[in-house]
C-alpha cells in the first residue's frame, strides 16, 4: 500500500521519543529522573476545573464556532489589550486545539509550495515540521551562544531571498530560554516593517520571564501588528497542556483562512474547555506572579548545580523552564563520539532522562526541563556529576596505560 510522500519527510518528535524511552524504564521499574517533560509539573487550578465543569452541567456541549466562543475572544482581547496595548477585533482572534495546532493551521494559510521560512537555531522541533506540511522549505538559521542564541538583523540579511515568505521569533525560547529586549525585537522589527514577510511569533512562555521582560513584536508599530501572527495559549501558563488551548492574534484574512480549514478539520475546540479558559484568563497576576517565582527558585538552584559538572558551559536562560548547557567538551573528554552517545549513556547507566540538543539543531548542547521538583533536578544533577566524573577517571587511567 502507498504512502504520501508529504509523511515520509516528517520526522517524530524527538522530545516525545525521548519522554517515551524515559516511561518504559520506570514500567520497567528503574528509578528514573525524568528531565524532557516540557509542561508544568503541578495541577491545573481547581477553579478552572469546576469552570468546565460547570459549563458541562450548563449544556454547554455542543458544536460551537470554529474560530472559538465569542466569550473566550473576548477574554484573549482583554489580556492582549492590557499586556501588550495591542487592540484586536473579535474577527481577528483564533482559538485553536493547542497552540501547536494553532500553528499547524497559520502556515497552512500563508505558505505555498517552495516559500521559503526562515527558522533560528536552536529551534522548537516542531517548527520545521510545519513548514514542510506546508509544502514549505525551512530555512535554518544558526544563531551564536555567545548571544544567548538570538537573531541579529546581520545574521537575517544573510538568509533572506526572494522566497522568504515568514520568519519564526520564539521568545522566550524553547529550548534555550533565551528572552528577547525591546531593543533586539525593535532592531529585528524595523528591518522587516517594510518587507513581505510574516512574522509568526511564538509567545506560549511569555508568563514565565525572570529579570528580562517579554516584548512581542507586534507592539513595534502598527505595520508590525499587521504582518505578524501572535501564537499563544494556556498550556505552561496556566497548567493546561492536556486541555489543548491555543489562540492567535493576526490579521483577520489569516484568520479567516485559519478558520476555513478547522472547519474541514477539528471544526472547534471542545466548548466545556473554552469557558474554564475564560476562567483561566480571570485569575489575574497573583497566580502567574506564584509561578513565575517557583520556576525562578528552580532556576537559580539547577544553574548553580550545572555549573558544578565538569566541563560544561551554560547560558543562564532568562525565560520558559529549560537549561540548555553545552556538553561538547564534557562528552568529548568522557570519551563519547557525541553528546548523543552521551545522552544515551546517561539515560541507561544512571537512570536520568535528557534531551539531546541534535533535536533542536544543536548537537554540543542537552536540554534539560525544571518544570519538576527541586529535590527531583537536584538527583538528577547528581547523578550527571556522578557519571561525568566516573568517565573522567576512567579515561584517566587508560591514557595512564
Amino acid at each position: 500500500m502507498q504512502f504520501s510522500d508529504r509523511v515520509k519527510n516528517i520526522t517524530p518528535s524527538q522530545t516525545m521519543a525521548s519522554s517515551a524511552k524515559a516511561a518504559a524504564l520506570i514500567l520497567e521499574g528503574h528509578d528514573v529522573v525524568n528531565l524532557t517533560v516540557g509542561e508544568p509539573d503541578f495541577n491545573t487550578p481547581p477553579e478552572i476545573i469546576e469552570s468546565i465543569h460547570q459549563a458541562m452541567l450548563d449544556g454547554k456541549n455542543r458544536y460551537s464556532a470554529g474560530s472559538g466562543v465569542k466569550e473566550l475572544k473576548k477574554s484573549v482581547q482583554r489580556k492582549m489589550k492590557n499586556d501588550h496595548g495591542l487592540d484586536y477585533d473579535l474577527n481577528e482572534i483564533f482559538i485553536g486545539v493547542g497552540a501547536k495546532h494553532v500553528l499547524y493551521n497559520a502556515f497552512q494559510s500563508i505558505i505555498n509550495e517552495g516559500d521559503e521560512v526562515i527558522i533560528p537555531a536552536p529551534f522548537w522541533v516542531s517548527y520545521p515540521e510545519h513548514v514542510k506540511l506546508a509544502q514549505g522549505t525551512p530555512v535554518l538559521l544558526h544563531t551564536k551562544e555567545s548571544n544567548a542564541f538570538k537573531v541579529t538583523v546581520e545574521e537575517l540579511e544573510r538568509v533572506v531571498t526572494d522566497k522568504t515568505r515568514a520568519i519564526i521569533l520564539n521568545s522566550p525560547s524553547n529550548p534555550t530560554g533565551s528572552v528577547y529586549s525591546k531593543e533586539e525585537i525593535d532592531a529585528l522589527a524595523s528591518y522587516l516593517e517594510d518587507k513581505d514577510i510574516w512574522v509568526v511569533s511564538d509567545e506560549i512562555y511569555e508568563k514565565l520571564t525572570y529579570g528580562q521582560t517579554h516584548h512581542s513584536i507586534a507592539e513595534s508599530s502598527p505595520a508590525m501588528k499587521a504582518k505578524t501572527i501572535v501564537i499563544n495559549g494556556l498550556s505552561k501558563s496556566h497548567a493546561m497542556t492536556g486541555l489543548r488551548i491555543g489562540y492567535a492574534c493576526a490579521d483577520a484574512q489569516v484568520i479567516k483562512h485559519m478558520t476555513d480549514i478547522v472547519s474541514h478539520s477539528t471544526s472547534n475546540v471542545p466548548t466545556p474547555i473554552q469557558f474554564g479558559s475564560v476562567t483561566a484568563l480571570e485569575l489575574g497576576e497573583d497566580y502567574l506572579e506564584r509561578n513565575r517565582q517557583l520556576f525562578n527558585k528552580r532556576r537559580e538552584s539547577g544553574y548553580k548545580l550545572i555549573k558544578e559538572i565538569p566541563y560544561v558551559e551554560c547560558v543562564k536562560p532568562e525565560g520558559a523552564f529549560y537549561f540548555f548547557p553545552n556538553f561538547k567538551e564534557c562528552a568529548t573528554r568522557c570519551g563519547f563520539d557525541s553528546v548523543d552517545a552521551m545522552c544515551d549513556a546517561i539515560l541507561e547507566e544512571v537512570h536520568v532522562a535528557v534531551v539531546a540538543g541534535s533535536s533542536f539543531s544543536a548537537p554540543d548542547n542537552i536540554r534539560m526541563s525544571y518544570a519538576t521538583s527541586e529535590e527531583k533536578f537536584t538527583e538528577g544533577m547528581k547523578r550527571i556529576k556522578s557519571f561525568v566524573e566516573t568517565k573522567l577517571e576512567g579515561v584517566s587511567h587508560e591514557n595512564d596505560n
